[in-house]
């Protein structure tokens, strides 16, 4: 099965779904569509979320699934959930700053950016 690609290899520039196609009949539809949250996880992400689902989130198998600290455990949870746009601050609001890091690191544009926002409040 080919991977997923994300990113543009050249830039890496978060790349758009413009058509989908039915392997069917051939029918095709052009447009802007978002990619889902949780394509924008690399390998790595993905097996730690599945980890963590399969541990029901006890932290502690995570510790020893993947041998390392608590403080990081929590670490890439944290990362996965800015990546995920679902991190909240502790007066439950976005963290404004990581979002601003993605979008100077070219990780998600604007457009994205404004729905993570808006979607959040």
């Amino acid at each position: 099965m080919k991977k997923f690609v994300s990113k543009c290899p050249v830039c890496e520039t978060p790349l758009e779904i413009v058509e989908l196609r039915c392997p069917s009949c051939g029918t095709v539809v052009r447009g802007n569509f978002p990619i889902d949250r949780f394509l924008q996880l690399d390998d790595d992400d993905k097996e730690f979320v599945i980890e963590f689902l399969k541990s029901r989130g006890n932290i502690r198998e995570l510790q020893n699934k993947f041998s390392i600290s608590y403080p990081t455990a929590k670490a890439r949870l944290d990362k996965i959930l800015v990546t995920l746009g679902l991190y909240e601050d502790e007066k439950g609001r976005v963290d404004k700053m990581e979002i601003l890091d993605k979008i100077e690191k070219g990780e998600i544009s604007v457009d994205e950016a404004l729905k993570i926002l808006r979607g959040l409040k």
